[in-house]
């Protein structure tokens, strides 16, 4: 196992994923060593005793918008040689299972988290190298969509997961989604297990297993099809 891929989340709500970084898989990983994740506290790169981090549109509207300031002296901070700078906007590019592996192949993410109405158009334009979206709908602040993408990415990372195989059979791993999965027991109420899952025949479960992913693709996502 390589250097543990190093995470800071810029954000002014820094405590806002104590329990996702204290349960489950990130939290192994971080003990092991696969990944190190910082809050970084926006707050604390404000010029003036308030710790202002946010002010009023120019050209009016309504709410705030994050200062540049702060952002720009944290970036400044945190940032090194091969440091990839991502801000979390519905504006960015969609998040795939592609865009997870290349960022799980990177040696230090910085993730700028907007709040309110946003951040100020200058530090898409001087600090970010990546502008990231998760879906088609705009959430309270970024720390959320960080999240999510913290969460696909370090599961990629040797040492994240407790069996190495599993990353690579899931929905998108092939740009398809996942085969139906079943455990015990083999019939609830009328329902049962398909015999092939059953039989032993791995040739056969894994020929069923791709039928499967290709059947549910092309139903549900024909877009990765195509």
């Amino acid at each position: 196992m390589g250097a543990p891929l190093q995470v800071d989340i810029l954000t002014i709500f820094p405590r806002m994923l104590d329990s996702l970084l204290g349960e489950s898989m990130l939290k192994r990983a971080i003990r092991n060593g696969v990944v190190r994740v910082r809050m970084i506290n926006l707050r604390d790169y404000a010029d003036d005793p308030h710790q202002t981090t946010d002010d009023r549109p120019y050209g009016g509207g309504p709410g705030m918008v994050m200062k540049p300031e702060p952002i720009f002296r944290a970036v400044a901070a945190v940032r090194g040689e091969n440091t990839r700078v991502i801000l979390m906007t519905p504006q960015g590019r969609p998040f795939r299972q592609a865009v997870t592996r290349e960022l799980a192949s990177a040696a230090h993410l910085v993730l700028i988290c907007g709040h309110y109405e946003g951040v100020d158009e200058r530090v898409r334009q001087a600090l970010a190298t990546d502008e990231i979206s998760i879906g088609d709908y705009v959430l309270t602040n970024g720390v959320l969509a960080a999240a999510v993408v913290l969460d696909a990415v370090v599961r990629l990372l040797p040492g994240a997961l407790g069996d190495e195989t599993s990353a690579a059979d899931e929905s998108f791993s092939a740009d398809l989604l996942e085969y139906p999965q079943y455990t015990r027991p083999p019939e609830l109420q009328g329902l049962k297990v398909p015999e092939v899952l059953l039989s032993g025949n791995h040739a056969e479960i894994a020929r069923w297993r791709r039928e499967q992913s290709l059947a549910r693709t092309r139903a549900r996502r024909p877009d990765l099809l195509a």
